[in-house]
């Protein structure tokens, strides 16, 4: 199966935690065997532990895809070089960092955050190597907790309006969706984790909930 549930240290938020960038997925160190196995399993990229300022909030802290990755600033001179053998890397400041949480990103385009200013969507577009816009989801401006995307479709809160979808798709180049995860909530960037070949959501997400995240990204 493609998609399953997992918790990562009692927290059902597993996109808050874990990182696909390219072929890499970057998670907190010191987690069970049994969730890595899952992991493995089920996004079927090269697993990497890292911490980023010694957060495990991996996934709110750093966004990509196979060319670049972006970061918070409180990653240490350490977790960059890290990060660099994976890509090109670009360190978020100013306050605007979590990138993970401001980004969404797959190997055709990228949306950012109308937080994040215009010289940084450049350096951003740069490092990526993909096109970049700039813009809400459901009015909110946490965009990358509240869409998921892979290079085959994009899973968006419930409330986008047809303007940001349209937009989204269009830089994305992929069909967007809507839904939720973890029973109910439109967090789904914050609720998932997902590569090309599968994905994993918080053990409180429901069955119509994860075959609408297989149909969103184009597993089915």
């Amino acid at each position: 199966m493609p998609i399953d549930t997992v918790d990562i240290f009692g927290s059902d938020q597993v996109g808050v935690h874990l990182a696909t960038v390219g072929k890499v997925l970057f998670h907190p160190p010191e987690l069970p065997e049994p969730t890595l196995e899952i992991l493995s399993t089920n996004i079927g990229l090269e697993l990497h532990p890292i911490s980023i300022g010694g957060s495990n909030l991996v996934g709110a802290l750093v966004s990509g895809n196979q060319r670049g990755i972006a970061v918070a600033d409180i990653a240490t001179e350490e977790d960059i070089d890290k990060l660099t053998s994976f890509g090109d890397v670009v360190v978020m400041e100013g306050g605007v960092n979590t990138a993970g949480n401001l980004l969404v990103v797959n190997d055709h385009g990228a949306v950012a955050s109308p937080s994040i200013p215009q010289d940084g969507l450049e350096i951003l577009a740069e490092v990526l190597g993909v096109d970049i816009v700039s813009t809400t989801v459901a009015g909110q401006d946490v965009v990358g907790s509240l869409a998921i995307a892979n290079d085959q479709g994009v899973l968006l809160h419930p409330d986008v309006t047809p303007d940001e979808a349209m937009l989204i798709e269009d830089i994305l180049g992929v069909p967007p969706m809507v839904g939720t995860v973890s029973f109910g909530s439109p967090y789904v960037g914050a609720g998932t984790c997902a590569s090309n070949d599968g994905a994993v959501s918080g053990t409180k997400t429901t069955g119509p909930e994860l075959n609408r995240i297989e149909d969103a990204l184009g597993f089915l």
